[in-house]
């Protein structure tokens, strides 16, 4: 057993190809009434799709959208609870059919119940999916007694116990691919062992510990489409466990260049998670020969396989060779790369990557949120 073993968080890392396999079993086992309750809550043609959580579970929309809505007859919207607690207003349509997502490893947090009522209280026909790690909650115990919901319980272990969301975040990204794509389900499963034995070879990436191992103090994590929401969540696991110490950023490798470009100095890192789309990839090749002939900053990139072609300092690699897994799936071994950097970072400043705020700055269920009753006009 080595030493990070002996953290919590760190084992909740390594676990979660297990974890996926389990997530899969569980919506292959629910297919039929799964199936059922989309084929009712879908039959207005109007039907609108909220994905919808607080802080990484959030991103969690962010990552799946672009799939879903490419792949399946939905077309979902990733909206943060954080959002729409504070205007309802501006993201709520009162007349149109709705479907609320509901990401919640605990289901306590006070956006994410706030939410739900007010779903329920200011639009007229609305529905819930609530995908949740806990079944004590508050969410689960709401879902399980209205009838116009469907509760979804990811595996127990996914109920991370460190500060960080690990194996919650990749599990309920999991579920909602498969959900919302019931009749490829079956052609699935053997994707999802291709990106289980990609996240245990990065358990083992010796790449990674060296770069983690070098003197950044500044990170900006890059990706498109699905890794947008990757990069968001990267960034924040970076922050996160690391106490603050290491200066962060996100975006797009199109959307860097537009100012946030000039975050970069000698001390800094831009991380790339690569697609496996040959048009999305020559935008991030661009930018990455651009990186290169700046000169200012370390480029590391993440990719399935070794890509010849590209300038960097240095390749995570997931494969021996590129096999093109789709990005929406490549999301996965990619997510367990980003968490183990940034444990691996934190590590080696001495923090605890277990309760990198022992302060209590942040926690691992939000505190000090007051809630407002809203004020709705007399009917």
């Amino acid at each position: 057993m080595n030493a990070y073993e002996n953290y919590t968080t760190y084992r909740e890392i390594a676990q979660q190809p297990r974890l996926w396999r389990e997530t899969y079993e569980t919506i292959q086992s629910r297919q039929e009434d799964i199936a059922r309750f989309l084929k009712r809550v879908s039959s207005d043609k109007d039907l609108r799709v909220i994905l919808s959580g607080a802080g990484s579970s959030a991103f969690i929309g962010e990552t799946v959208a672009p799939y879903i809505n490419t792949s399946s007859p939905f077309v979902v919207e990733p909206i943060a609870t954080t959002d729409i607690v504070a205007a309802p207003e501006a993201y709520f349509r009162p007349k149109r059919p709705t479907l609320l997502v509901s990401y919640a490893r605990s289901g306590n947090s006070p956006e994410s119940v706030a939410t739900v009522d007010l779903a329920d209280a200011l639009i007229d026909e609305v529905y819930h999916i609530i995908l949740t790690c806990n079944r004590e909650g508050s969410l689960a115990r709401r879902g399980e007694e209205d009838d116009n919901a469907l509760v979804v319980y990811m595996p127990e272990a996914a109920n991370d116990k460190g500060l960080a969301m690990t194996g919650s975040f990749s599990t309920m990204a999991l579920a909602s691919l498969l959900l919302f794509n019931l009749d490829a389900i079956n052609e699935h499963a053997k994707t999802v062992d291709r990106a289980a034995g990609m996240a245990k070879k990065v358990m083992t990436s010796e790449t990674l510990d060296a770069v983690a191992a070098s003197d950044f103090k500044k990170a900006v994590f890059l990706g498109s489409a699905p890794f947008k929401g990757l990069a968001k969540e990267a960034e924040l696991k970076m922050l996160e466990l690391n106490a603050g110490r290491i200066a962060t950023r996100s975006d797009t490798p199109l959307g860097f260049r537009h100012g946030p470009k000039s975050f970069i100095d000698e001390k800094t890192t831009v991380f790339q998670f690569l697609s496996n789309d040959d048009y999305t990839r020559k935008y991030e090749r661009d930018l990455l020969e651009e990186l290169e002939g700046d000169g200012m900053t370390q480029d590391v990139v993440f990719s399935e396989g070794y890509d010849e072609s590209i300038a960097a300092d240095r390749q995570v690699t997931l494969a021996d060779a590129k096999t093109a897994m789709p990005d929406a799936f490549l999301l996965f071994p990619y997510l367990v790369a980003a968490q183990r950097l940034a444990f691996l970072k934190s590590y080696k400043q001495g923090i605890n990557p277990d309760d990198p705020s022992p302060e209590g700055v942040i926690n691992r269920v939000v505190k000090g949120v007051r809630l407002y009753p809203y004020p709705q006009e007399d009917t």
